[in-house]
């Protein structure tokens, strides 16, 4: 895929071990700094997140030119993105930690997961947003993604502060059961807190991670069952949208419409 570039800020792959670093200490600094992940000690001494998958997938990474040079680039966004033939080639789905990927396999094509989204709490707003979905549109056109999948989290491990917006997933937005991802037996937790009559729908949008909420917007569906992840203080669904059914939707509300807004945005 190649360089989309919105005033002073460039989206592409990180090139080298240098920007994969670069995209690992803002990792660092979102989850462990801001959110309160309990970090090993490897972790905590380098102050970057990192694990054995980082080696060998794709960094999408949002960089601030203004803020760069040559030879230091100052990453302000990130997506972690393994496609299925690279995942079959190694250790396979970081997901699969949490949920049973097995059915996936009924889903024909090229798959690609995300994970470890994150962007600088100095440019959050929804331009840097619309700017990593194009960053990821052009990744699925450049590879033939059918599907895209991963691990969405809600802030925080208290199911009741979330009950509402899990319940609704549950009710209104379930992945097809022939390919519908599972968590974990050991590990599973029952999004269906209400049931479907007593789910307030605009508690539940408040609840709604806005993460979330732009993958439902391009018809994203949720597989079965959630997980607790107490390390990194948060609770996990996994997430799935069918490229095909978004193409046309998508380039109206995210590329199109990103190319219009000043992508240099304070939180």
């Amino acid at each position: 895929m190649g360089t989309v570039q919105s005033s002073d800020l460039v989206i592409r792959l990180a090139k080298n071990k240098a920007e994969v670093t670069k995209a690992q200490e803002l990792r660092y600094q979102v989850f462990y700094e801001g959110m309160g992940a309990a970090a090993s000690p490897s972790v905590k001494l380098l102050k970057r997140d990192f694990d054995a998958f980082d080696d060998y997938c794709d960094h999408l990474i949002v960089i601030d030119q203004s803020r760069s040079s040559d030879i230091d680039v100052c990453v302000v966004g990130t997506y972690r993105l393994l496609r299925k033939s690279i995942a079959e080639q190694h250790q396979g789905y970081y997901s699969a930690d949490e949920f049973d990927l097995r059915r996936l396999e009924a889903y024909s094509g090229e798959h690609v997961e995300l994970g470890r989204s994150c962007v600088d709490p100095e440019y959050r707003g929804k331009a840097i947003m619309q700017l990593l979905w194009r960053g990821i549109a052009d990744y699925i056109m450049a590879h033939d993604i059918s599907l895209m999948f991963g691990c969405a989290s809600f802030p925080g491990t208290d199911l009741a502060q979330m009950a509402s917006a899990l319940s609704y997933l549950n009710h209104f937005h379930l992945a097809p059961s022939d390919w519908q991802p599972r968590a974990q037996a050991e590990r599973y937790v029952k999004m269906n807190v209400l049931e479907e009559d007593q789910v307030d729908m605009r508690q539940a949008m408040r609840e709604m991670p806005a993460l979330i909420k732009g993958y439902l917007r391009v018809g994203g569906v949720i597989g079965d069952g959630a997980v607790i992840d107490a390390d990194f203080n948060t609770t996990d669904v996994c997430l799935l949208v069918e490229t095909s059914n978004i193409t046309g939707r998508y380039q109206r509300h995210f590329l199109e419409g990103s190319k219009e807004v000043d992508m240099r945005v304070s939180a």
